[in-house]
């Protein structure tokens, strides 16, 4: 019997999304952005949508937050390319606003599938949007329930999804620095824990 490698699996699933996804988006987009990276990682890291550059590309995290992204794991050093990044949106939103709950209703069952074929070791959020969804255990109503990123950055927690548990670590997002540089120190030190972590 010959067994499907994760890379066919997700060419599979970015399939269903061109051929079957219905939404907005998908319609003002340049481009699917599906993931990135080694479909055998330890870690995925899980941001919230793609931006102009990606939307171009057709890639996660090519802009200034994947350089910053990239910095960040050489500190531990990892690169990108032993990783995988993904997004909750697989379409670019409007002028770069946050997802809105009927976008993320269809795009959930993308990701989903992506965790279950990956299976990582550890699950990264990227900043708050991603982390309260994931922390969540993707049900989109208890998203208020969980609190913010400043809270939370930095912790090991546990998720449930089926029958499969996963660490989750959030992080502030890579293009927070950028924004608030007193930020850079904190995602390094966060980093840290994500190294500990794989080194158990």
């Amino acid at each position: 019997m010959t067994t499907v490698s994760k890379e066919k699996k997700l060419q599979v699933i970015a399939s269903d999304i061109k051929d079957n996804l219905v939404c907005p988006l998908k319609d003002a987009a340049t481009n699917l952005v599906f993931g990135k990276g080694n479909p055998n990682a330890s870690i995925l890291f899980i941001g919230e949508a793609p931006g102009a550059n990606e939307d171009k590309q057709g890639l996660p995290f090519v802009g200034a937050a994947g350089k910053n992204l990239n910095k960040l794991l050489n500190s531990i050093n990892l690169t990108l390319d032993e990783c995988y990044v993904a997004n909750i949106l697989k379409y670019r939103p409007p002028k770069n606003r946050p997802p809105q709950a009927d976008e993320m209703e269809r795009h959930v069952p993308y990701l989903l599938q992506q965790i279950d074929v990956i299976k990582p070791r550890v699950i990264v959020t990227l900043g708050n949007f991603s982390t309260k969804l994931v922390l969540a255990e993707f049900d989109i109503s208890k998203m208020k329930n969980i609190v913010g990123i400043s809270q939370l950055h930095g912790k090991i927690h546990e998720i449930k999804l089926g029958k499969e548990s996963y660490q989750v670590i959030p992080l502030y997002h890579p293009a927070a620095c950028i924004y608030n540089p007193k930020l850079r120190q904190t995602l390094l030190d966060d980093f840290q824990i994500i190294n500990r972590f794989l080194s158990r």
